[in-house]
C-alpha cells in the first residue's frame, strides 16, 4: 500500500434545524422560503425545485457561469433545513474521488504498531461526499456541482449512484442511504451531458435574470446599495454581457460592483468614475480588460443616463 495525494473533493457542511417538507404546498411557498435567503427564484425555477421535491427525482440545473446554479442549491439548504453535501467534479474525477479512500499511511503506521489491526475499521476509510450523503441518518441535499467538468465514465457511474443510493465496499460491504439525499446537478454546459442523465431529472435551464429582478437581487444581498445604483450596475453588466468576453460578468460580480463603486463614491455624484476604478471587481480576466477598456467610457455613461 501507498500514500495517495487527497483529491480536490470539497464538502460544504451546513448544520439547520430540519423543516418539513411536506410544509412546501406550493411553488410560491418555495419561492417565498428562498427568498428569506436572500434568493429570488423566479417562477420557473421555483416550480421545477417543487417538482424535484415532490415527484423524488434529482433536479438539473443547466446555465452559464454566474446564473446563481450553485447559490440556488445553497439557499435551498438553507430553506429546507437541509445539510449541504457538496462534491465540486473536475476533469479526472472518478469514483473512488468522489465516494471513499482508504487511509494508506496511518494503515500502515497502524500495521507496524500492531500486526492484528483492522485495516478496515472506521478510523481508516476517508469518506469523500456520495459515502458522506448515504452515511447521513437524516435527508440530506447533495450538490453535485459543474456535472460537465467530469468525464462520460464518470457520469455513468453517477447514473448507477442515483439509481439505488447504495455502494459496495469490498472490505466492509454494501451501504444503502437510510434516507436518499436530494440531489442537484449543475451543469455550465461546457459538453453535452448523457440522455439517460436528463431523463432522470427535472430539469430548469437558468438564464441571467431580467434587469428588474437583478436590480432587486443586487439590493437584497447588497442593502447598502440604493436603487439607482443598483439599477446603474445592471445597465452596465448587460452591456458588459454583450461583448465577447471569455467571463462575463455574473450576478455575484454585479453585486460586488455596486457595493465596490459605492464605497469609491462617498457622496460625490460621480459614479461613471466610481464604476470605472472598480472594474477589476466585474471583469477578472486580462485580456477581457483589454477588450472592456475602449467601450468602458460610452457603457458607463449610458448606465448612469449621463
Amino acid at each position: 500500500m501507498r500514500p495517495r495525494t487527497a483529491p480536490a473533493v470539497f464538502i460544504s457542511w451546513s448544520k439547520r434545524k430540519s423543516l418539513s417538507e411536506g410544509a412546501i404546498a406550493s411553488p410560491e411557498i418555495l419561492a417565498q422560503r428562498l427568498e428569506r435567503e436572500l434568493y429570488l427564484s423566479g417562477e420557473e425555477l421555483s416550480t421545477a425545485v417543487f417538482l424535484a421535491l415532490k415527484l423524488g427525482k434529482p433536479l438539473l440545473l443547466e446555465g452559464m457561469p454566474g446564473v446563481g446554479k450553485t447559490e440556488a442549491a445553497k439557499a435551498l439548504s438553507a430553506a429546507l433545513g437541509l445539510n449541504l453535501i457538496r462534491l465540486q467534479c473536475y476533469e479526472g474525477i472518478d469514483a473512488g474521488h468522489a465516494l471513499y479512500e482508504w487511509n494508506y499511511a496511518r494503515q500502515l503506521l497502524s500495521l507496524r504498531q500492531d500486526s492484528n489491526a483492522d485495516l478496515y475499521a472506521d478510523e481508516f476509510l476517508i469518506e469523500r461526499p456520495l459515502l458522506k450523503a448515504l452515511k447521513e441518518p437524516t435527508r440530506t441535499l447533495l450538490l453535485i456541482d459543474e456535472i460537465d467538468r467530469a468525464d462520460h465514465e464518470f457520469e455513468a457511474f453517477l447514473l448507477e449512484f442515483l439509481s439505488d443510493f447504495q455502494i459496495s465496499i469490498p472490505e466492509r460491504g454494501t451501504l444503502k442511504a437510510a434516507s436518499p439525499p436530494f440531489v442537484i446537478l449543475t451543469s455550465n454546459r461546457t459538453r453535452d451531458l448523457h440522455e439517460a442523465l436528463r431523463r432522470r431529472c427535472v430539469y430548469n435551464s437558468i438564464a441571467y435574470p431580467d434587469a428588474e429582478r437583478e436590480a432587486r437581487i443586487i439590493m437584497l444581498r447588497a442593502p447598502q446599495v440604493v436603487e439607482s445604483t443598483a439599477r446603474a450596475v445592471v445597465n452596465a453588466v448587460n452591456g458588459l454581457r454583450r461583448l465577447p468576453l471569455a467571463k462575463a460578468p455574473g450576478i455575484s460580480e454585479a453585486i460586488e460592483w455596486a457595493s465596490a463603486a459605492s464605497l469609491l463614491e462617498k457622496g460625490t455624484g460621480r459614479w461613471p468614475e466610481a464604476f470605472r476604478r472598480s472594474i477589476g471587481v466585474a471583469v477578472k480576466d486580462e485580456e477581457d480588460l483589454g477588450l472592456v477598456r475602449p467601450e468602458l467610457d460610452a457603457l458607463l455613461a449610458r448606465a448612469c443616463g449621463s
